[in-house]
């Protein structure tokens, strides 16, 4: 194995590792700062992983030429799906670009970055969990396709827990709530 190939293996999985791990904490923190500050620490391993993966990829394999890169995108599309396009090339540039934005908005606050709108937040972990799937699981082969499937399911189930048990209250429940204030 050459040291190209070392480095941009190793590099994608530092950012799975963090990107599981920082996305699972994070879920889990229940607003614990210990807990997000360690997660914020994962995320930005993996997206500093992501990126050092993308330039090695693009030096080691691609002698940073976006049309070759646009081609194996599309030659991989076509042996996993029998389409001949390279289009995912600009979603997985989207995805980077996102990512870094996203990292340096938690690293403005953790306040800031726990309180953003519920709808973005479930929008853009589900673009993440899109992205990894198909990175771990439709284009992988081997022990890193079932890897990939585990922990995909995995991060599933927690965000599923999370949102379950974050979800509003019952009516009823908000009233009892009301009154028990009230009459302190």
């Amino acid at each position: 194995m050459s040291t190209g190939e070392i480095l941009t293996r190793a590099t994608i999985w530092i950012a799975i590792a963090g990107y599981a791990a920082g996305a699972a904490i994070f879920a889990l923190s229940r607003q614990r700062y210990k807990w997000d500050a360690a997660a914020r620490l994962a995320w930005t391993a993996a997206c500093v992983g992501l990126l050092a993966h993308v330039a090695f990829a693009f030096h080691f394999y691609h002698e940073w030429s976006h049309t070759s890169a646009y081609r194996d995108t599309a030659r991989q599309t076509a042996e996993v799906f029998g389409l001949d396009w390279g289009g995912g090339l600009y979603i997985n540039y989207i995805f980077l670009i996102g990512w870094v934005i996203d990292t340096l908005w938690w690293w403005r606050g953790l306040e800031a970055y726990r309180h953003r709108p519920w709808p973005l937040v479930a929008a853009w972990h589900a673009f993440l969990l899109f992205i990894f799937f198909n990175g771990t699981v439709v284009f992988a082969t081997g022990p890193t396709r079932w890897l990939g499937l585990c922990l995909s399911i995995g991060l599933c189930v927690v965000w599923w827990l999370t949102a379950r048990n974050n979800s509003p209250r019952k009516a009823g429940d908000h009233k009892l709530t009301v009154v028990e204030n009230h009459t302190r």
